[in-house]
């Protein structure tokens, strides 16, 4: 038998989701805390709790609430707010890897109008897919390309083997004790993508999170509208060899010094 490759959508569960990417005004029930249930864990203001609207057929979907501020993100949050909240995710989405429970189990974030994303309130999911085998669409080379900057247990570069195309920018971790350093990485490719990248024109962004036996890697892509050679024919694009080095460049000027040497 075929390995399954697709995700079944359920659109009556979905049709019920509440949203607040593109109607601000709506309710949010991740503001509502008093309300919230199956929570898994908390910490501080950080809860961990099953989705209610499991839209997804032969998953478990979880959502990381990150913070109470509905209008927190990355790119806002204090150098210490934002690695709890990284460390509090990983943890937990080791966890449940841990479990082996599940063939895949997927940490991701989704930001702005053009991630894929319904609420605004900032959150992770952590979901685990009992059927797909994450490894057969992703692999390793996926992760690597044009170094940035790196020391002795990180590494940051620029995918020349994107999925999806253009600009997506790998942070690699090889000891997993060192995940307030890897926040620290995180933040400041968001908050290039957000501010600088492009002259500002980036509204939204992913992060999807991977293992390769003991390392662990994050993905960090700038969202724009998909390109039709991705759509129609599955073929990514990258930039040229000038472009790269700029954007290698502009993100050289922004990451700490010890990843410069």
């Amino acid at each position: 038998m075929q390995p399954t490759k697709n995700l079944i959508f359920h659109p009556q569960i979905a049709q019920n989701k509440p949203e607040t990417i593109h109607h601000q005004n709506n309710y949010c029930p991740f503001c509502d805390v008093e309300n919230l249930t199956n929570i898994l864990a908390r910490e501080q203001d950080r809860i961990w709790l099953v989705n209610k609207y499991r839209t997804l057929q032969d998953t478990w979907q979880t959502i990381i609430i990150e913070s109470q501020q509905h209008n927190g993100d990355i790119s806002n949050y204090s150098p210490k707010q934002n690695r709890q909240i990284i460390s509090f995710a990983v943890n937990k989405w080791q966890e449940v890897i841990a479990t082996q429970k599940y063939r895949s189990v997927l940490l991701y974030k989704n930001f702005g109008p053009l991630s894929g994303g319904s609420l605004s309130h900032p959150h992770m999911q952590i979901v685990g897919l009992q059927n797909i085998a994450v490894q057969d669409n992703v692999s390793r080379e996926n992760v690597l390309g044009l170094t940035v900057g790196q020391n002795d247990f990180v590494t940051v570069n620029i995918s020349t083997q994107p999925l999806i195309g253009f600009v997506e920018i790998n942070v690699l971790l090889s000891n997993d004790s060192k995940l307030f350093e890897l926040a620290d990485i995180i933040q400041v490719v968001v908050r290039y993508l957000l501010n600088d990248y492009l002259q500002g024109r980036c509204n939204s962004y992913n992060l999807f999170f991977y293992k390769f036996g003991s390392q662990i890697a994050v993905k960090i892509v700038p969202r724009f509208v998909t390109s039709p050679y991705f759509v129609g024919y599955l073929i990514p694009q990258i930039n040229d060899h000038q472009q790269m080095q700029t954007i290698r460049h502009e993100l050289r000027q922004l990451l700490p010094a010890d990843l410069l040497e």
